[in-house]
């Protein structure tokens, strides 16, 4: 585990996954980070100040979303190799919450202090488990399930895999699609 403000050096390739740009880390790289899952890390020199969310590949490794929100811009086509420097987060990044959990909170005025009260970590959990399928009638379950659960007093989703690939885009069973 990294000790605090240890700067890292962290290297990989740029691939193109379904259309998306994103870096693959080098196992030597992920193995410098403190979680097999989800790592916010503040990104150092020309992109100073930026802090992203590095996500897990579903095989022990690491990978970042080159063409997401707060991503700084970063020109480097597939194949290339791309080091940053990075430490690892102070706090964690707010998460951007998908249009159909954004309303249903909306309409649970009950749980805006609940939610407010929730780490910005959970609160990426709860994003992440809702846009974790592509099927749409799956997803409106969980969106469904989130505003019972915060109800219910739960702060994350329960029975959620943090080391795997949740992101249906890019991922197939939980693992980065190769």
């Amino acid at each position: 585990m990294p000790a605090s403000n240890e700067i890292l050096e962290l290297q990989g390739t740029v691939d193109l996954v379904n259309d998306r740009r994103i870096l693959r880390f080098d196992q030597e790289s992920s193995d410098k980070l403190p979680s097999r899952g989800q790592v916010a890390v503040e990104l150092l020199q020309a992109h100073e100040g930026h802090t992203v969310v590095i996500d897990p590949d579903g095989r022990r490794g690491h990978w970042l979303a080159l063409d997401s929100q707060g991503m700084p811009q970063l020109s480097a086509d597939a194949g290339e190799q791309v080091q940053l420097a990075a430490r690892v987060a102070g706090t964690w990044p707010e998460a951007r919450i998908p249009q159909d959990l954004a309303g249903a909170l909306d309409d649970a005025d009950d749980l805006e202090e609940v939610w407010a009260g929730l780490t910005p970590m959970a609160r990426w959990e709860w994003v992440r488990w809702v846009e974790a399928t592509k099927n749409p009638s799956t997803r409106e379950r969980r969106v469904d399930a989130s505003i019972s659960k915060l109800r219910d007093g739960k702060r994350r989703p329960c029975c959620f895999d943090l080391s795997s690939c949740t992101d249906p885009g890019v991922s197939k069973s939980g693992k980065l699609i190769q």
